[in-house]
């Protein structure tokens, strides 16, 4: 373990929602417990309404952790505020300060709090989700190299995000290590009692898809899979959990299309932390058809219910899922592939086995190799 150091770390934690959000707050116990001093900064205003295509920013339900109350400072649309957090975190004595980075929407207040920082020696770390986002936009590299070049150091979450990393032409000190698994939502429900709240029967074959829905996220495609998934399984359902971020209508006018209404439950609202085990406690299996990723924090929520996963190539995801070990792996954007995949799931009864390897891979999923590469580049 490094020597202990006085930490500040910056991003999105509670009340704000979100799996960053929850992987932040562990990370801040996680490195408290590693035995340095944590302060934790977090957003006055994360985005302008405006911008947000949700219904709230916010929380609804909290599991009590275990780690920092996070300061809310930052307005990410007021420069003051940027110039108020970084005074703030001088006088809290800083040694370092840990940002964390998904989308170029961040990289000014970031960066320019990072630059402001260096001006009295105080380094600046960054963990990064997304190196560039799944959705690209103008401006999206010339914002993240702003960023990244104010960074003295950099740990990115899948070989996806680093390779992104080289595209933008990173080149502080670097580490690499998966996303853990998380363990912020409590304990694993029954799965009858998880069942029966949701209105299925015991004894069918039920996929879950879960989070926010936009299309690089692949539910269509999956819909398109579930008519030939319902003529080999005539009992199955699809779960989808998730708030949609696109419009919801296509997706429903697909699911009449396709004559899926008895198959298919939309649940189109964000899951609180205390209702997410229940959902993974009725499912089956996992199903993440997405047509593009770096890697997906929905994994590791499964994996800390022990659910196995069918999932896509694309990004670092086939890291995460071993194919035929902890789940199944096909092309993505290939309907036919995707229900073959979730029929053979069921119909060779490898749920036993690919929990099993799940389990395995659990353990390879800690934190320890997220804190040794965090506490490698400070």
């Amino acid at each position: 373990m490094a020597d202990s150091r006085r930490i500040v770390l910056v991003g999105p934690m509670y009340p704000y929602r979100g799996g960053i959000a929850h992987l932040s707050e562990t990370m801040a116990a996680c490195l408290l417990e590693r035995g340095h001093t944590v302060h934790a900064i977090t957003f006055t205003r994360q985005y302008p309404a405006l911008l947000f295509p949700g219904r709230t920013q916010y929380e609804t339900g909290r599991i009590v952790e275990r780690g920092v109350e996070a300061e809310r400072l930052i307005d990410t649309i007021n420069p003051f505020s940027w110039w108020r957090t970084a005074g703030r975190i001088q006088k809290l004595g800083a040694e370092v300060v840990i940002f964390r980075y998904w989308i170029p929407f961040f990289a000014p207040v970031f960066g320019t709090i990072a630059r402001i920082l260096a001006r009295k020696n105080i380094q600046s770390l960054v963990v990064v989700d997304n190196a560039l986002p799944h959705e690209r936009r103008p401006g999206d590299v010339v914002l993240g190299r702003y960023f990244f070049r104010a960074m003295r150091g950099c740990v990115a979450m899948s070989s996806a995000v680093d390779r992104d990393l080289d595209q933008l032409g990173v080149s502080c000190s670097r580490a690499l290590a998966p996303h853990p698994v998380y363990d912020s939502f409590g304990k694993p429900s029954d799965r009858a009692k998880a069942r029966e709240k949701m209105g299925l029967a015991g004894d069918l074959p039920v996929i879950l898809f879960f989070g926010f829905v936009r299309r690089y996220k692949g539910l269509h495609v999956l819909l398109e899979s579930m008519p030939a998934v319902r003529d080999a399984l005539p009992d199955v359902h699809l779960l989808v959990a998730g708030e949609f971020y696109d419009d919801e209508d296509p997706y429903q006018k697909k699911v009449e299309l396709l004559d899926l209404q008895n198959q298919v439950k939309l649940v189109n609202q964000y899951i609180p932390k205390d209702e997410v085990a229940d959902y993974f406690a009725a499912a089956d299996v996992v199903v993440q058809p997405y047509l593009s990723a770096t890697q997906s924090g929905v994994a590791q929520v499964a994996y800390q219910f022990e659910v196995p996963i069918i999932t896509t190539d694309v990004g670092g995801l086939a890291e995460t899922v071993p194919h035929e070990e902890a789940g199944l792996i096909v092309p993505p954007d290939d309907a036919a592939a995707l229900a073959n995949a979730i029929v053979r799931f069921f119909v060779d009864d490898m749920q036993a086995g690919l929990t099993a390897g799940v389990r395995r891979q659990k353990q390879s999923l800690g934190w320890n190799q997220l804190l040794d590469a965090i506490e490698s580049v400070m």
